[in-house]
């Protein structure tokens, strides 16, 4: 009997053995030679990864870095000897020996099984599935098996911890009963983990014709690869955040910075330099250093020298911002449009860098010139503290390449600025107000007959107001009307009688083309109003007709002037050519006269940029929309080698900015401190200076007695405004 139960039990140790046995060659089988549904390797293999896209300015300078990681590439060269003995001593002491799957690790971690919390289950009946996760020790993966996890098996990873079996099969749901789902899962993502580790290894060496190559290029992925807390991918990374260092310049005297960033690996969370328990992080460090001793990389002098050293302060783990919100915004929505063949996706993964037209240095001029015009006009009315809003563009004449680019306040409503955010300069419709009557003038100029001379009737006028309702009289700022003046005084001193008069002499429809000409692309409404400003445009719009007005060429605007590939492979940037306007030079330098004026001539509404504390020679106009709901000015410098700067300040909810709240009180002084800026700083060179006859004529209009009308001209006059309809509607 007794040999017979002995019998019995040798049977079924032996049965247990042959199963285990097959089992094992199956399992051996399976991680060594089964090579189906594997992941493409070509990304890895080429070194594609998600790195960082980066915006550069007009001078190579970064402005702003956008990633879905925050990522550099780090190649294996790049790495220094101390970091590379910190990450094997940490993590992988036999890396350049094994294949993949260290067995003497595995064996160890099996070693650590808790086999009396098994046997509790297993008395269960395979119960309280919570307490399978401790069941297996954490540890024994080799670098190889860590790449491979963060790369091909984060969706597996992520549901590992379920409490749902994912994995479907008799096997599978029998061994669930033993270790527990988020046992079997865990298993069964460590088998498929080793597979692709054993074919990564074996595909790479076949790539680089080596073992060792195939080592380095691994060692160089995990270093790039692995999340090293603080939104910081990759030891390149992970050591500018933590120690403001590139990786690069590490030395073996930099042994504890190495050996604390090789230590976060294992869990960021608790062991970066910013967790909550610093003796933990220290004692991770200390333990990774004393390994690296073991390895022979450090003596024990250096090793305790070492030990000796403090943490860095860490990092405030602020919110990703961007000090140019506008700019990313606009150049991304660019990139969208004229590059059909890239995707965002492409710049957030670094796979395209983007160089801008805009100038750093102009870009902060600007930020800081828009703020400190609202700031004065929050000393005037402190209830508007936060709220008040503006915009600023800077164009350079000669192609319409942006320089800067603001579309609102740094911190509105206590809020930082994001490139996501309402952009003023290219999503913002407001009025222009007078600011347009440079186009209806240049329209006049065009159509023939005017000149700065001709005398025009600023007298009262009235215009229709829609269908059934009374006509609607036009008035000037003022409140009165100086009669027969010369164009050049009623540009200078923006004369609304006057731009609605010779709107309606030329017609409103030349208005609109001549709009178009300069760059308009918004459909302006066909009513007499339009020309004072009534009809709806962005800035930049505005900014674009006075630039083509103080150039003659016509060019759309843009931010984007080149692009590149990861791989140093510049994408090519197609735009329209800049080509010389359409619109005739004559008529070209009577606007551009007659802008110059509004700055020269006393009366005008920009006469105190003609003051010895601005020595730019400018021209531009000032706008006022109706009951002062934005303040504007837009104006050049001459030429193609001078630069256009358009300004708007309002409120976005369109209420009034107050009385007095002018384009000239307002955003005159924001332009004024751009342009000095600019210029002053030698940024852009010397300003441009306007042609010696220009400036000589309107010396002679300054000098010269207030004009009286021929006796002929004034009867002709007289003949046009007896038979024009608005002279017969005027009140």
């Amino acid at each position: 009997m007794k040999s017979l139960l002995l019998a019995r039990v040798a049977g079924a140790v032996v049965a247990v053995s042959v199963l285990g046995a097959c089992l094992a060659v199956a399992e051996l089988h399976y991680i060594h030679f089964n090579r189906d549904n594997l992941p493409d390797l070509g990304p890895l293999t080429r070194f594609e990864v998600s790195t960082i896209g980066r915006l550069y300015d007009a001078n190579g300078r970064l402005l702003v870095e956008l990633a879905r990681e925050q990522r550099d590439i780090s190649r294996y060269e790049d790495i220094p000897p101390v970091v590379r003995a910190a990450i094997l001593a940490t993590e992988d002491k036999r890396f350049f020996t094994h294949d993949g799957v260290d067995r003497v690790s595995m064996l160890r971690s099996l070693g650590k099984v808790r086999v009396g919390m098994l046997a509790r289950r297993l008395l269960r009946g395979g119960r309280h599935d919570e307490a399978s996760v401790a069941l297996f020790p954490q540890g024994g993966s080799t670098l190889t098996q860590q790449l491979v996890r963060g790369v091909f098996l984060q969706g597996v990873t992520a549901q590992e911890n379920s409490y749902e079996l994912r994995h479907v099969g008799l096997a599978a749901r029998t061994l669930s009963s033993i270790v527990g789902a988020r046992g079997v899962n865990m298993l069964a993502r460590k088998r498929e983990e080793m597979r692709l580790s054993v074919w990564l290894e074996q595909a790479m060496q076949a790539h680089f014709g080596s073992k060792r190559r195939a080592k380095e290029e691994i060692l160089a992925r995990y270093a790039t690869f692995v999340y090293l807390g603080g939104g910081q991918y990759g030891f390149a990374r992970a050591a500018e955040y933590y120690f403001g260092r590139r990786l690069t310049t590490f030395t073996v005297d930099d042994a504890d910075k190495a050996a604390l960033l090789a230590g976060i690996a294992k869990s960021p969370r608790d062991y970066a330099p910013n967790a909550k328990d610093a003796a933990s992080v220290l004692r991770r460090r200390d333990q990774t250093l004393t390994l690296m001793q073991a390895s022979g990389f450090l003596s024990a002098d250096a090793a305790a020298h070492a030990k000796e050293q403090t943490l860095p302060v860490a990092p405030q783990q602020a919110p990703v911002r961007t000090t140019v919100p506008s700019l990313v915004g606009h150049a991304l929505e660019e990139f969208t449009t004229r590059h059909a063949d890239l995707s965002v996706e492409d710049l957030l993964k670094g796979r395209v860098q983007v160089y801008v037209t805009a100038d750093a240095r102009v870009q902060r001029i600007a930020d800081d010139a828009l703020e400190q015009g609202l700031e004065r006009y929050e000393r005037r009315h402190p209830q508007a503290r936060d709220v008040i809003q503006g915009a600023v563009v800077v164009l350079r004449n000669g192609d319409g390449g942006i320089l800067a680019e603001t579309g609102g306040r740094q911190v509105f409503n206590g809020r930082s600025a994001s490139y996501r955010d309402y952009n003023r300069v290219t999503q913002s419709l407001r009025q222009p107000g007078s600011a347009m009557k440079p186009i209806v003038y240049l329209a006049a100029f065009r159509s023939g007959g005017f000149t700065l001379d001709t005398l025009v009737p600023d007298e009262p006028i009235s215009v229709p107001n829609g269908v059934s309702q009374p006509l609607k009289s036009i008035s000037n700022y003022d409140g009165r009307f100086k009669g027969l003046i010369p164009i050049r005084q009623a540009l200078a001193e923006s004369r609304n009688a006057v731009a609605v008069w010779i709107a309606g002499e030329i017609g409103i429809d030349n208005v609109l083309r001549t709009s178009q000409s300069l760059g308009v692309r918004t459909t302006l409404g066909r009513y007499p109003t339009t020309a004072l400003g009534a009809s709806e445009m962005n800035l930049l719009e505005l900014a674009t007709a006075y630039r083509t007005m103080a150039s003659g060429i016509v060019a759309e605007p843009y931010l984007i002037r080149a692009l590149a590939r990861g791989s140093g492979e510049v994408v090519p940037v197609s735009r329209p050519d800049p080509s010389p306007t359409t619109i005739d030079a004559a008529a070209l330098a009577l606007i551009q006269e007659g802008m110059r004026g509004v700055v020269r001539l006393p009366t005008g509404t920009a006469h105190t940029l003609a003051a010895a504390a601005f020595p730019i020679a400018v021209m531009g106009k000032t706008g006022t929309t109706n009951e002062f709901r934005d303040a504007i000015f837009v104006g050049s410098t001459y030429g193609s080698s001078g630069i256009t700067v358009a300004v708007r300040i309002g409120f976005d909810d369109n209420r009034s900015l107050g009385p007095g709240e002018t384009g000239g009180a307002l955003a005159l002084p924001v332009f004024r401190d751009v342009m000095l800026g600019v210029y002053r700083d030698g940024i852009l060179g010397n300003a441009p200076v306007f042609p010696v006859r220009m400036e000589g004529r309107i010396t002679s209009a300054l000098l010269a007695p207030s004009p009286l009308p021929s006796a002929r001209v004034a009867v002709d006059l007289a003949a046009v405004l007896l038979h024009s309809p608005q002279a017969r509607t005027a009140p």
